[in-house]
């Protein structure tokens, strides 16, 4: 049974228009939905009572249920949604710099396909692709959650499992709703897509010019290090990631952030520094240096120890003497797995 989240307004103007209702009524119920976090203040609604009836009864406000919730020291809050099939991904609500806002962080498959060897949900594989309304649920679920503590989900980031380019058609759509007028309006500028480098996704969304943030994990400044992290890197040499980098970033006029997971005695090294700087010098890019985060032993069997922050200081210290706009990326929810590389959708206790 599909919940509210799998509809455009239009779509559902012409499902009450088929059950015999004025389809005005669509906009109505549907932004009040997307507003109230995935809830339905039909008491403060306008609409006939069998229309009410009709649609709590077949038409849901989640088709997940959330099936366990779990609270960090630092305020991070990791959600496991579970769907109809037995399938389940992990959401993330964090804290942001201002104290009202917050930050969500959206799941785009159930598993995962790219095989990055630090990465946890690449431990299970791909299990499928999400439809689009159960990426938006996720939107919902946390900014319902933020709500309920009194501030705003600001900001959401395609960076939870799964490759978003590898399921775009489900996240552009999911993505229109989340941050377009008509729905979610949270805003294009509000919203990054993460990718471990897909090239023709990169150009699909540059076509699409809606001007959300592209970040690219890139990890290594050498295709041959690259390929033994990301596997995907086999596929497709930094360079040409780069250029289609450079294409996405002359049409929508944004930086494009490149992530950078700092790996002890794999990709700290100062001369590694120095081949990152050679690469982005003369690019308008940001450099996003990550915290490992432990998640045991990869799928070549290896387990990676995090960068001493020393070593983190010095490469750091390159990028920015060569004229790298760098920062280093405050790790969040880590006592909980919640974590940038942790997600893995595992059960856990119930709420």
């Amino acid at each position: 049974m599909p919940s509210l989240a799998e509809y455009r307004i239009s779509e559902f103007e012409k499902e009450l228009t088929a059950w015999g209702f004025k389809s005005s009524h669509a906009a109505r119920i549907l932004r009040r939905y997307f507003d109230f976090g995935g809830s339905v203040p039909w008491d403060a609604l306008r609409v006939p009572e069998a229309l009410r009836e009709r649609v709590t009864r077949e038409r849901p406000e989640f088709a997940s249920v959330v099936s366990s919730r779990q609270v960090a020291a630092d305020g991070t809050v990791k959600l496991l949604l579970r769907y109809a099939d037995g399938r389940s991904v992990e959401a993330v609500m964090m804290s942001d710099y201002r104290e009202d806002r917050v930050a969500g962080c959206l799941s785009t498959q159930a598993g995962c396909a790219m095989g990055c060897d630090f990465c946890a949900t690449a431990q299970g594989g791909l299990e499928r692709n999400l439809e689009a309304g159960e990426i938006v649920e996720q939107f919902l679920r946390l900014r319902g959650e933020a709500k309920a503590a009194g501030k705003t989900l600001r900001t959401v980031v395609f960076m939870g499992m799964g490759e978003p380019m590898h399921n775009y058609d489900a996240m552009i759509e999911a993505l229109r709703r989340i941050g377009g007028g008509e729905l979610g309006a949270l805003g294009w500028r509000q919203i990054t897509v993460s990718t471990v480098g897909i090239v023709a996704g990169i150009d699909r969304l540059a076509a699409e010019g809606l001007r959300v943030n592209l970040a690219v994990s890139l990890h290594a400044p050498d295709d041959t290090t690259r390929a033994r992290l990301l596997p995907a890197g086999r596929r497709f040499a930094i360079a040409d990631i780069l250029a289609a980098a450079d294409r996405y970033q002359s049409v929508s006029g944004l930086p494009v952030i490149v992530q950078y997971c700092l790996l002890k005695d794999v990709n700290d090294s100062p001369e590694q520094a120095g081949m990152l700087a050679d690469l982005l010098a003369a690019r308008r890019m940001h450099v996003n240096l990550l915290h490992y985060n432990p998640t045991g032993a990869g799928l070549s069997g290896r387990a990676y120890e995090a960068c001493p922050a020393e070593r983190m200081d010095a490469f750091i210290a390159i990028l920015r003497d060569r004229g790298v706009v760098a920062h280093v990326r405050r790790p969040r929810g880590r006592d909980i797995a919640a974590a940038c590389g942790q997600l893995r959708a595992e059960g856990g206790d119930g709420i």
